[in-house]
């Protein structure tokens, strides 16, 4: 080869059909098999059984774009669950210990979640018949692949829980598990965590779960509990007062006979509620009534 002359490279036109597209295409060729579909640049094949139907040449359809087994780019008249760069739930339909899992979209091919996309831990990765939330992108290659949400992508979907949440049984999906527990999102769309020490087993990513509403955090998060919830212990009124008792050392000036006014400005709750909350100390041997004064009963190995 002359080395003074340049080697030029010819490079394939760059083809503007891509995987995940949905768009009208009209069938320009039949095979016995199936269709030539065109957009008047590129032509992409519609096998018949991706078709809704026998179609006629010159006809237009819409179809979705996808890559099929031997990674040919085709077209399908089905519409997948999910389309290029939203995010949604979709069932695990099948896994591999080498590749990942596989999701149900819709469409005759399902979409793979690599397995560096999954935890570390196999206990961990979703079973069949789990749902996954996830977000549909394209890899470097153009096919199409499921990616598990990012901590941003949850935000815009969530709501802000409030007070009212605080012990409600709530149903939820796991969509990410870290080291100290896992994250859910419930059915109302509340972003909950439980820590490891509150659940009854190891949960896994995609795995349904029903648990308990133990703590509503300041930004509207939750926290939450998969155990039996104890019984309170003194009673929400009761536990009002010890914690008032305890904060004054031990004593307080009012007892049953303090008046309900009193009782009102001090404690918000009524006479009656105060007098059960007292009676329910007193009878557990926490508090004594002592000269007009209630003080806490300390225990020898305090």
């Amino acid at each position: 080869m002359d080395k003074g002359r340049k080697q030029v490279r010819t490079s394939a036109p760059k083809q503007h059909l891509l995987a995940g597209m949905v768009l009208p295409m009209q069938v320009a060729r039949k095979k016995e098999i199936g269709y030539f579909l065109t957009d008047g640049k590129e032509e992409v094949f519609l096998h018949r059984n991706e078709a809704d139907g026998p179609l006629d040449m010159g006809e237009e359809v819409e179809v979705f774009l996808y890559h099929d087994h031997e990674n040919r780019l085709a077209a399908t008249m089905d519409m997948p669950y999910v389309g290029l760069d939203e995010y949604g739930w979709l069932e695990v339909v099948d896994l591999s210990s080498h590749m990942g899992i596989f999701l149900d979209n819709g469409i005759n091919k399902h979409l793979l979640v690599f397995i560096d996309d999954l935890p570390k831990l196999r206990d961990e990765w979703p079973r069949p018949g789990d749902r996954l939330l996830v977000a549909i992108k394209r890899d470097p290659k153009g096919r199409m692949l499921a990616k598990p949400v990012t901590e941003a992508e949850v935000e815009k979907i969530a709501v802000l829980a409030d007070h009212t949440m605080k012990n409600k049984q709530v149903e939820g999906t796991v969509y990410k598990v870290i080291q100290a527990g896992a994250f859910l999102l419930t059915e109302e769309d509340h972003i909950l965590f439980i820590h490891r020490d509150e659940m009854t087993e190891r949960l896994r990513l995609g795995q349904s779960v029903s648990c308990r509403v133990s703590f509503v955090r300041e930004d509207g998060r939750l926290n939450g509990s998969m155990r039996e919830r104890k019984e309170v212990q003194y009673g929400e009124d009761a536990e009002k007062l010890l914690r008032y008792l305890i904060n004054r050392d031990g004593a307080m000036p009012y007892t049953d006979d303090t008046p309900a006014d009193v009782v009102r400005e001090k404690f918000a709750m009524s006479k009656s509620s105060f007098k059960r909350a007292l009676g329910k100390l007193m009878k557990e041997r926490r508090v004594e009534q002592v000269d007009g004064w209630t003080r806490v009963i300390h225990s020898e190995s305090e």
